[in-house]
């Protein structure tokens, strides 16, 4: 089959022919129809997260069929369309999975990081770590929705937004444009802050009540908020349009560094709390709300062979919406 692979961090990812992955015990084969390119990606590649293992194939957004079963695998069947995301695998038995926090379970693995994902023809997958996927929703819109998707729903939940609340969303990319039509059909205002006219554009139609600039004030104090920009700069923006008691989620698994600030942004009980990847729970919920609402993921899709090019627009914020790469 053909993958995009990374040998080493900075370098371009290759076009390579490599054998077809055969599923081991618990796994199944996934024959991919769409891989979406997440920012978490563009880390690995670049270096700031540093290589689990090399060569590894990235992508964690991975939609496609399920076409070979793995010893003892009964809970997929052949012809299934399925979804896998950033989470591989949790050991299921430590302190964190029995609390239901398997996403810090320190022996967990994920898809493209430290095991091979799909920006490629074929991936494997533990069966208890996909998803089925809604029969209405096409496999480009779909893909969005694992990574960015998922995230973006649990850091909505861990700001503590409610229904009626004014959220803010700070750098409107793939994972914001999906959180906010959740945050709309909860029935909260949404405050969108991005540098990138077109973008806070986009958020406008989407049905956001207001869209600026991280350096302007919003209409309303927020009552919870969400950063999805890598850089720390945007925290002490966000907390200073936050009214006090409220918390702001920093959805980021890689930051440039938390800058120096005033303690009065972070007084009168306001909280910082930080994202780290998400359940198996939290994707089961996302993509039943997602079908219920409907969320409408924009993308702009790429071939295969220009997985160097849709990072590079990642990166750039050239991207409209999310990027979607398709074998």
């Amino acid at each position: 089959m053909r993958a995009m692979r990374l040998h080493r961090a900075g370098a371009p990812l290759v076009l390579e022919d490599v054998p077809v992955p055969l599923p081991g015990p618990g796994e199944v084969r996934i024959r991919v129809a769409a891989c979406g390119v997440c920012r978490t990606d563009l880390h690995i590649v670049e270096g700031d997260l540093a290589l689990a293992r090399s060569p590894i194939i990235p992508g964690h957004q991975i939609v496609g069929t399920v076409d070979a079963l793995g010893p003892s695998v009964r809970s997929s069947a052949l012809g299934t369309r399925v979804g896998v995301a950033w989470l591989h695998h949790a050991c299921g038995i430590c302190e964190y999975c029995r609390r239901g926090l398997e996403n810090l379970c320190p022996s967990a693995a994920f898809t493209g990081w430290t095991a091979d994902g799909g920006y490629a023809e074929a991936a494997l997958a533990p069966a208890a770590f996909v998803y089925p996927l809604p029969s209405g929703m096409t496999d480009l819109a779909a893909a969005p929705l694992l990574c960015a998707g998922i995230i973006g729903y649990r850091s909505l939940r861990l700001a503590g937004a409610q229904p009626g609340d004014v959220v803010g969303l700070f750098g409107f990319g793939a994972s914001a444009h999906l959180a906010l039509q959740v945050a709309r059909h909860w029935g909260c205002r949404v405050f969108a802050f991005s540098r990138g006219a077109a973008h806070r554009d986009l958020a406008m139609r989407l049905g956001a009540e207001w869209a600026g600039t991280g350096d302007e004030a919003p209409p309303a104090p927020l009552d919870a908020a969400v950063t999805f920009a890598p850089a720390g700069s945007v925290i002490p923006q966000a907390l200073r349009a936050l009214r006090p008691g409220a918390t702001l989620a920093v959805n980021a698994i890689h930051l440039d560094g938390v800058p120096a600030m005033d303690y009065d942004l972070l007084w009168h009980e306001r909280a910082i709390k930080s994202v780290a990847n998400a359940t198996r729970q939290d994707g089961t919920e996302f993509l039943r709300l997602a079908a219920e609402i409907p969320i409408v993921a924009e993308t702009d899709v790429f071939p295969l062979a220009e997985a160097n090019e849709a990072l590079r627009r990642v990166k750039t914020g050239e991207v409209h919406g999310a990027a979607v790469l398709v074998p």
